[in-house]
């Protein structure tokens, strides 16, 4: 082999490899973190059109401190045990900003690790109090209000519109379908509320009779579900296959396009706490032309919570003039900030300040009408 040849080809290898690496260095990642596997992909996907949008327009804006933002995709198919390794995921590919995760299980699997770590994450979607409850972090945030925010809408709605006799509810035995029941348990038992049955059941079975069964033998009016849409779509399907008429309710997780395919028929008038309809706020139509230009829906339940997430990073990266998730946690706290779903401030622990949960009729069509 011709020794200058090879010499020259190391060069020009080693040069390269250091223009790679200084390419690499001038863009900004941002992680976004979610279920690209699983049963719930769709909850990934509606998070993750929310923070591709995001970066897009702030990339075709100049970017954020002269830098592109780049987008990096983790799956931890929204399964509490995959939180903490797609958090050292994270960790490992030095990525100090983090968008999800978006289920309350994974997310408080992951969370230690991100704020041990020193990496800023923000939930866009995460409603389970215990992500943050207790545990003293700086730089966990949310986008989304809590449970024990949810749960109280829900209950007063359930209280002063529904007025049911006989009331189950049940949820699927994990932190957030628990935790949201739970807190809809207290407020109804509180006004004297008869819930008659509580109980959970298991995620991924395909056959719902027995608990039907004893809700039949129990005289239940009306079910209260914690958790995510494919067993709401077969709780649903299968009482009233079984002749157990009754209104059933959920909170945002059930949210979800895909349960009419699984319900069928039986979905129609199903009840839901969901994010108020930033799509439809005047000020927002910009943004939702833009999400359709992708062929994105901006209106489902996690979409512009995910956008504000992203914008919240930015903002603090913005404002600070600097890519440190320390200096930018420091800011977050510090400070409220304008998105698409408002101006959004933080307490001592990264939960918001305020956030309003609304009530939704969901429609065998797919469409949804607010009705308080």
């Amino acid at each position: 082999m011709n020794k200058s040849f090879s010499l020259s080809m190391l060069a020009a290898a080693l040069g390269m490899s250091m223009s790679i690496g200084m390419a690499q260095a001038e863009t900004i990642k941002i992680a976004v973190v979610g279920p690209l596997t699983g049963p719930v992909t769709q909850y990934g996907d509606m998070v993750r059109d929310g923070v591709k949008t995001a970066v897009e327009v702030a990339n075709a804006a100049g970017g954020v401190n002269g830098k592109q933002l780049e987008l990096v995709e983790v799956d931890d198919a929204c399964e509490p045990k995959q939180g903490p390794i797609a958090a050292n995921s994270v960790v490992n590919q030095k990525i100090g900003f983090v968008v999800g995760p978006v289920c309350s299980g994974a997310t408080v699997g992951g969370a230690a690790v991100y704020d041990e770590q020193g990496v800023v994450m923000v939930t866009p979607s995460a409603t389970a109090p215990n992500v943050t409850d207790g545990k003293n972090f700086h730089f966990i945030f949310r986008t989304i209000g809590r449970d024990d925010q949810q749960g109280p809408a829900a209950a007063k709605y359930i209280i002063d519109s529904v007025k049911p006799e006989k009331v189950a509810i049940l949820h699927d035995k994990q932190s957030y379908g628990q935790g949201i029941a739970s807190s809809v348990q207290d407020n109804l038992k509180a006004a004297n509320v008869n819930v008659t049955l509580f109980e959970g059941i298991n995620a991924g079975e395909s056959d719902y009779s027995s608990v039907i069964t004893k809700m039949k033998s129990q005289g239940v009016d009306f079910v209260y579900y914690g958790g995510y849409h494919p067993e709401m779509g077969l709780l649903m399907r299968q009482a009233a296959e079984q002749g157990l008429k009754v209104k059933f309710m959920g909170p945002e997780g059930a949210g979800n396009p895909e349960i009419n395919a699984i319900a069928g028929d039986a979905v129609e008038g199903m009840l839901l706490t969901l994010p108020a309809d930033y799509s439809s706020l005047p000020e927002n139509q910009e943004i939702v032309k833009v999400f359709k230009e992708k062929n994105r829906d901006a209106s489902g339940a996690f979409q512009l919570t995910s956008y504000a997430a992203t914008q919240v990073i930015i903002k603090g990266m913005t404002e600070t003039k600097s890519t440190d998730p320390e200096k930018v946690a420091d800011y977050l706290h510090a400070n409220t900030v304008p998105t698409v779903i408002g101006d959004l401030g933080w307490n001592e622990q990264g939960d918001l300040k305020d956030f309003k949960f609304d009530i939704y009729t969901w429609h065998k069509d797919g469409s949804k009408t607010a009705v308080k």
